[in-house]
């Protein structure tokens, strides 16, 4: 087989396993639009603070070391012990429940009915203040994030493919991880939301936040959930990309790659989250290998945001988004 197409086919295994990391942000962005109809700008931002809370409690750090210091004069940085990875999960799980009902009680309950507009730029707000937030509860240096996560080349996939072709594939084992968790959390979000009562009140307050509201279903109750499956979600993909890149705060511009992902699955569809990513991680690194010499390179840049204007342009819904057909 010639070197190129085994090329082709490792590239093409590395751009799936990217478009899953896509597709974990993708997801929290699609659970609360599908709730709420809020288009949550800070989805990127809480994977980071997710991430930077994780990292801190695991490390034993002080929160709001920096500004305890300065304000008192002390020189307090850790609390001296260490936390074991799943206990810091869970503590930061609990965390982001409780920022799940703080949005809601403090910012959310207040803006029901409220024009789309008004609750994207709540979120915009909420994004630049938990950035800050975060930035002064846990400090702004770049965090090495190990959950025990197995992670560089797969040894079996490489021997086996070279055996097989003469040509080793670099596959990393956290992206294949990831593919795994993925395929298990949208798995766990289809069931939860077709067959659980709280899944068909979450699509009930989706249609019509009024009817929900006139058969005795709670906003408040659905909104806090959403957000903080949300949250969970978050976490997840914080845990991926900091355990990919570190955890800085460069992480919260990984939203910006899920924007792509929405437009071609759909902002309404889990299992469109998915495909969307696939489609951007796979679609950006083929396009990069067979194109990306004669334009110069770095394509991997705008590609996704031209494939998303095209689908715009002649399906703006995305793949598996629902059409939307208003009568005057």
């Amino acid at each position: 087989m010639p070197e190129q197409l085994l090329f082709a086919a490792e590239v093409t295994l590395n751009g799936l396993m990217a478009g899953v990391l896509y597709a974990l942000v993708a997801l929290g962005f699609v659970l609360i639009f599908k709730a709420s109809g809020i288009f949550n700008y800070a989805q990127g931002v809480m994977a980071l603070f997710a991430a930077l809370t994780l990292v801190g409690i695991m490390d034993g750090q002080v929160p709001f070391a920096h500004l305890i210091n300065a304000i008192f004069g002390t020189e307090v940085h850790h609390f001296g012990w260490h936390v074991p990875a799943l206990l810091a999960i869970l503590f930061t799980m609990v965390l982001m429940v409780a920022f799940a009902w703080v949005v809601n009680h403090f910012v959310l309950r207040h803006l029901v009915n409220q024009e789309p507009i008004i609750l994207f730029m709540a979120t915009i707000g909420l994004a630049y203040f938990l950035e800050g937030f975060g930035d002064i509860m846990w400090g702004s240096d770049i965090k090495k994030l190990d959950v025990g996560l197995p992670q560089g080349l797969n040894g079996w996939i490489d021997e086996t493919t070279f055996n097989a072709f003469g040509y080793g594939f670099f596959i990393d084992n956290l992206d294949i991880v990831a593919t795994v968790i993925a395929a298990l959390l949208v798995t766990a979000l289809v069931v939860f939301s077709q067959y659980t009562k709280q899944g068909r009140a979450l699509r009930a307050v989706a249609d019509d936040h009024q009817a929900a509201l006139s058969v005795g279903i709670s906003l408040n109750f659905i909104w806090v959930l959403v957000w903080s499956v949300a949250g969970f979600v978050a976490l997840v993909a914080g845990i991926m990309w900091g355990a990919k890149s570190g955890v800085q705060f460069s992480l919260s511009l990984i939203a910006l790659k899920a924007l792509p992902v929405l437009m071609l699955g759909g902002f309404t569809s889990i299992p469109g989250a998915i495909v969307g990513g696939l489609i951007i991680g796979v679609g950006e690194k083929l396009f990069e290998f067979l194109l990306g010499p004669a334009l110069g390179g770095a394509t991997e840049n705008w590609f996704a945001y031209v494939l998303a204007l095209l689908f715009l342009v002649f399906r703006p819904q995305g793949l598996f988004g629902e059409k939307i057909i208003e009568r005057v």
